[in-house]
């Protein structure tokens, strides 16, 4: 799954890369968790645009924005039937770039945290889902809100957990935003990233409390008797 994550590429070299208009002031984060806004690349008519959704995605159908807390993540073997995001997936994907997500090992009675990030250090895209719900009557204006795609973990995060976030590649990109593609091609987007482009490894336990949100979060720390 991917519950964590951090991102802190300036907007400058984002839009360099994924081509959108917006210069928003997005502060770099170490330590983004559910239920906060969360930066998305989207398609629309006129090309790419960058939007901030609250991470948990809410379906339009919802009673209770809260449903939303247990929707941070989408499994991609379901996402064509499962009724909270088969409409999304079908027209409504987007990008979540990041630099490094955080995954817990058990070991023994603790969870040691860790860093997974690219090993050329470049910013990771992921795939996520969108949704627009309308809310109460009078409600000024709908809530936008995401989650992110998951799949089976490859070498590198298994011994971590048995799931992982969908990677898209950089040349996939437009076809993951196209709301035109078709939806097997798209389907085959959704596979575990190549073993070699990945690195973990261990960070502080200071990423466990979500109040902590600086560069101290994502430095490597002595590794405990581990696989790495």
């Amino acid at each position: 799954m991917c519950g964590r994550f951090v991102l802190t590429t300036p907007v400058s070299a984002l839009k360099e890369l994924f081509r959108f208009p917006e210069s928003p002031n997005l502060a770099p984060r170490w330590n983004v968790a559910p239920t906060q806004d969360i930066a998305a690349v989207r398609r629309e008519e006129d090309g790419n645009h960058l939007a901030l959704l609250r991470w948990g995605l809410v379906p339009h159908w919802a009673d209770d924005p809260a449903i939303g807390a247990r929707m941070i993540n989408a499994r991609a073997e379901t996402l064509a039937d499962k009724p909270a995001f088969r409409t999304a997936f079908r027209h409504r994907r987007c990008l979540i770039p990041i630099d490094a997500f955080y995954e817990w090992r058990a070991e023994g009675k603790r969870k040691q945290p860790y860093a997974i990030r690219r090993r050329d250090r470049a910013p990771l895209a992921l795939a996520g889902l969108w949704e627009s719900w309308p809310g109460p009557k009078g409600q000024p204006q709908p809530m936008q809100s995401a989650a992110i795609v998951t799949t089976a973990a490859n070498a590198v995060l298994r011994p971590l957990h048995d799931r992982m976030p969908v990677v898209v590649a950089p040349g996939d990109w437009d076809l993951w935003l196209d709301p035109g593609a078709p939806l097997p091609v798209v389907q085959d987007l959704l596979r575990p990233a190549p073993d070699a482009d990945l690195e973990a490894y261990p960070v502080s336990t200071r990423v466990n409390s979500v109040r902590n949100d600086d560069e101290s979060c994502i430095v490597r720390v002595d590794a405990p008797p581990t696989l790495f």
